[in-house]
């Protein structure tokens, strides 16, 4: 396959670019993506069969199942991180080896339900929180480990509100291709 077919599998709607300025609209709109995520995932995923959520997404990709998995962890850290940036000074975060995690048996085996469930829970969570912040606690940042970068709360919502609807654009791109 094709460097730029593959990296278009990779990114099905680009990469994430935060904006020099996020307004309150955009803000809104991106929790509002937080919030219909679960049921949007839901939806899409579990009209599928084992064999299916077997499929990888593209090749040498995860499977459906290993992303559904991978959207439940990484939102419940992403969540973590938004609990240590507003009640710690500018802190660096704790990284994962997101790799590592979705080669885990669980990852690769568990019921699709699990993960479903708690993305709804930790949604669920996350929306009524960030619901609750003011403009100076969506400014606190957190430090990852890897770039060195402060990150803004508000800059993490939109990545997140990303990170969902990349993945999701993988399941559907695979659904679409293989006229599932």
């Amino acid at each position: 396959m094709e460097a730029e077919a593959l990296e278009k599998l990779r990114y099905p709607i680009g990469h994430f670019h935060a904006p020099d300025h996020i307004s309150q609209v955009q803000l809104r709109d991106w929790i509002a993506e937080l919030e219909a995520l679960p049921t949007r995932l839901k939806d899409l995923v579990t009209p599928l069969s084992e064999a299916q959520l077997q499929t990888p997404y593209r090749p040498g990709g995860w499977t459906v199942r290993q992303v559904v998995h991978h959207l439940s962890d990484s939102h419940h850290n992403s969540y973590i991180r938004f609990k240590w940036a507003l009640t710690e000074d500018n802190p660096v975060i704790k990284a994962y080896n997101e790799m590592a995690w979705a080669e885990l048996f669980d990852t690769r085996t568990a019921p699709i339900g699990l993960s479903l469930q708690h993305l709804e829970a930790i949604h669920a969570k996350l929306v009524y929180l960030l619901r609750g912040l003011d403009g100076q606690a969506l400014a606190r940042t957190f430090v990852h480990p890897d770039s060195g970068a402060a990150t803004s709360l508000e800059e993490n919502v939109g990545r997140y509100a990303w990170h969902g609807n990349h993945h999701l654009a993988h399941i559907q791109g695979l659904i679409d291709r293989e006229h599932w």
